[in-house]
């Protein structure tokens, strides 16, 4: 019979289930593909450029984690807030809070363990994708992969299980103690505060400086280190919820006191809504925010670690392609690439001396990267008398030489003189390309060509980086675990902020009905009834949103010590993202729309 009606209660509600499971569904897939990902031993060893990603995954793993449990706690509280009703019924009609508990727990554990199960699949299809992805990026064949993990499975599961179990119990030992009368007019009785303007005041105050101090943190990551990271955090979530308390009641109160603004159309009574349950609102608008914050930040820092990939290899080296004892290569395969800059220096070694021409880089500079910082280089060039009075000009040239000529003395003579000095002649090739990104294979190839004909460049540990297609793979291989658990991270954030708006919103959507009706009757027309829907709903996505991505633009100040410049390009996860926050707008105004506005009352 608990079976009968859990699954009754869950059909009643199927609307806000549905909700609840795709934010379910979503994380649980993505934390499975995370662990797939990190826990197949075999493929990561048998692929060694890709184990650098292990760690990437298992932090994507934590977050996710983290996040899911508050959102899980956070969801299941709307659901029960929502058939509290039901259950007050229930006892009314002689059943013991006891079975009303178990029927709770059935049903928010059915719900957990069937969306856990899907998502599971989902992810198994998650994980090729990536794989795929990756190894599509990184331009190598990788083996031993297999989508399904039974490691990650077990984890997923038994991660999953602990939570709904969790949920399920507070959600039953919450219900079950509260008396029948609160259950029935829970959803009927605002919270009503004594709002005193000055207290509000200093909470605006407050959060606002715990705002900038959590900002000055983030951007002096490098100085606080962890634990100013998690003061950042703690402060951030006090100065979101201070905000919201005190600047939103005092702009809805402004607003009204304006008759210019409160007297047109609806405008009036969407502020009166908005007041009614702005005390209750605060929370869940915090919790936005910061849900908003960690998506749109997860998706903009991925996107932006694809960006730094071409940047950290052109930092490696001045050149495209560097070619040792060239005179031995196929000069039509260089030809091909349609060479921009392509020099030849000469060389004759002995015992201990490795010799050049002077005047060929009197013609010719030799181009090379000063650094000037931890992510931050210069374009230099030495000419043949710098080369004779310079060591760091020498260490340019050494950097591209092989192994064993580095370990000679660099000498610099006339043209005349070299010709007359004994042993062949060898040459040292340089060459630059108009775009890089486009003629990659080529240059890898011919990069590849040059350690075959140059065997002691692959004992070297820092010959990788003086060809920049070789550089470009390894800090590929680098980032890209972090690009795409970016991008996956900011989808589920963005399912679960979402859905726990439209929980909250819809939450009241059965009380607003009977107001909508009564201005219905009094002939209100629907265009002016739609509109005020728009807008109260509109001020509950724009306004978290907003401070979301004043959180982000701060919050960026923490990556400069990875990339670059995190802010390259800013603009594109940020459309990406507003783009999909629209259309969860969209979608809640229409699922509001059709309860509310119902068709006897339009």
């Amino acid at each position: 019979m608990l079976w009968k009606l859990s699954l009754t209660g869950i059909k009643s509600r199927l609307r806000d289930y549905i909700v609840l499971f795709s934010g379910l569904v979503m994380a649980s897939a993505i934390f499975y593909m995370f662990q797939s990902m990190a826990a197949n031993e075999a493929f990561l060893k048998s692929n060694s450029i890709l184990s650098v990603i292990v760690v990437v995954f298992y932090i994507g793993s934590f977050l996710l984690a983290l996040i899911t449990l508050v959102y899980i706690l956070y969801a299941n509280s709307f659901l029960m807030a929502m058939r509290q009703k039901d259950y007050a019924m229930f006892m009314m009609l002689g059943a013991r809070s006891s079975k009303i508990g178990q029927m709770i727990f059935i049903e928010t554990f059915a719900v957990g363990i069937i969306a856990t199960a899907v998502g599971s699949a989902i992810g198994v299809g998650l994980t090729t994708l990536v794989n795929y992805l990756l190894t599509n990026r990184l331009g190598i064949t990788v083996s031993h992969f297999s989508p399904f993990n039974q490691k990650a499975l077990l984890i997923t599961g038994v991660f999953f299980t602990f939570l709904f179990l969790i949920a399920s119990l507070s959600n039953a030992r919450r219900i079950a103690k509260k008396p029948i009368l609160s259950l029935l007019r829970a959803n009927q009785t605002p919270v009503h505060a004594k709002r005193k303007w000055a207290l509000l005041f200093l909470e605006a105050v407050g959060g606002l400086l715990c705002l900038a101090v959590g900002y000055y943190l983030m951007a002096n990551i490098k100085v606080f280190q962890l634990p100013g990271f998690a003061a950042a955090v703690l402060v951030i979530v006090l100065g979101t919820y201070f905000v919201f308390h005190a600047v939103l009641i005092f702009v809805i109160q402004l607003l009204k006191h304006s008759d210019r603004f409160a007297l047109k159309k609806l405008n009036n009574f969407t502020l009166a809504q908005l007041d009614f349950r702005i005390q209750d609102y605060t929370r869940m608008l915090s919790m936005v925010s910061i849900l908003f914050a960690l998506a749109l930040g997860a998706l903009t820092v991925g996107l932006g670690f694809r960006n730094e990939i071409p940047k950290w290899a052109a930092m490696s080296s001045a050149y495209d392609l560097v070619l040792n004892n060239a005179q031995e290569v196929d000069q039509k395969k260089v030809a091909a690439l349609r060479p921009t800059y392509d020099v030849s220096y000469q060389q004759k070694e002995d015992a201990q001396t490795v010799y050049y021409v002077k005047e060929q880089f009197d013609e010719h500079p030799l181009k090379s990267r000063l650094f000037t910082g931890t992510s931050n280089a210069k374009a230099v060039q030495y000419r043949g008398s710098d080369l004779l009075s310079s060591t760091e000009a020498q260490m340019s040239l050494k950097r591209m030489e092989l192994p064993e000529q580095q370990k000679k003395t660099q000498k610099f003579v006339s043209a005349a003189e070299f010709v007359t000095l004994p042993g062949a002649t060898a040459n040292l090739e340089v060459v630059q390309v108009k775009d890089f990104m486009k003629q990659r294979g080529p240059l890898k190839a011919l990069a590849e060509s040059n350690t075959k004909n140059n065997p002691s460049l692959a004992e070297d540990p820092s010959g990788d980086f003086k060809q920049k297609a070789v550089a470009y793979d390894i800090y590929n291989g680098m980032f890209s675990g972090f690009e795409f658990m970016g991008f996956f991270l900011g989808i589920a954030f963005l399912a679960m902020l979402a859905s726990c708006l439209m929980f909250k919103i819809l939450s009241g959507a059965n009380s607003d009905e009977i107001r909508y009706a009564m201005l219905a009757k009094i002939g209100t027309r629907k265009a002016l009834l739609s509109g005020s829907l728009r807008k109260e709903i509109g001020v509950l996505f724009l306004v978290p949103g907003i401070l979301g991505m004043v959180h982000v633009l701060f919050g960026l100040k923490m990556f400069s010590i990875l990339m670059m410049n995190p802010y390259d390009r800013i603009w594109l996860p940020f459309l990406i993202f507003l783009v999909l926050y629209f259309i969860y707008y969209l979608l809640t105004i229409w699922i509001y729309q059709s309860i509310v506005l119902r068709k006897k009352v339009q």
